[in-house]
C-alpha cells in the first residue's frame, strides 16, 4: 500500500495539474482563457469548482471556501490563492515564471490582496449566470 507524503493526496486517473476555477466568475474565465493561450503543450486541465470533480478535489484536499480561491492540483498537492497563481505562472511560457520572485511576499500579505480582489471581483467584473462551455478545441482539457 503506497501512503502519500505528507500534504499530498492521491487522487487516480486525474491528470498531473488540474487548475478548479470558478466557472461564473468572468474574471476566472479570462484567466483560463490566459493560461490556455500559453500553455500550448496542454500541461494544464481545469475544472469548476461547482463541477462533481471541482467539489470532489476541495473535499479531498480539506479546501473550504467554496468559490472564493483558485485552486491547482499539482500532482497530489493542492496550492490556493496567491500560492496557486504562482505555481501557474511557474508553467507558463515566455517570460511569465519570473512571477515567482513574488514568493518573497510573505503569503499571509500576498493571500490577503487575492482575498480583497477574490471579495470584489463579481462588483468589478460581473458574472455569468452559467459555468463555462469549453469550445470544441479544447474541450478535452476541461474535467466534467
Amino acid at each position: 500500500m503506497t501512503v502519500p507524503a505528507p500534504g499530498k493526496v492521491t487522487t487516480p486517473a486525474l491528470p498531473p495539474r488540474v487548475v478548479l476555477f470558478d466557472g461564473v466568475c468572468n474574471v476566472c474565465n479570462a484567466a483560463v482563457n490566459f493560461v490556455i493561450d500559453r500553455d500550448p503543450t496542454g500541461r494544464f486541465h481545469f475544472a469548476s469548482l461547482q463541477s462533481a470533480v471541482g467539489k470532489s478535489l476541495t473535499q479531498a484536499h480539506g479546501i473550504e471556501g467554496g468559490v472564493d480561491t483558485v485552486v491547482l492540483v499539482e500532482e497530489g498537492r493542492a496550492y490556493t490563492e496567491s500560492s496557486a497563481v504562482l505555481q501557474v505562472a511557474r508553467h507558463l511560457g515566455g517570460l511569465w515564471p519570473l512571477l515567482r520572485v513574488f514568493v518573497l511576499i510573505p503569503r499571509f500579505v500576498r493571500d490577503a490582496l487575492y482575498r480583497y480582489f477574490a471579495r470584489n471581483r463579481y462588483l468589478w467584473f460581473g458574472q455569468r449566470e452559467t459555468c463555462r462551455v469549453p469550445t470544441p478545441e479544447i474541450r478535452g482539457r476541461f474535467l466534467d
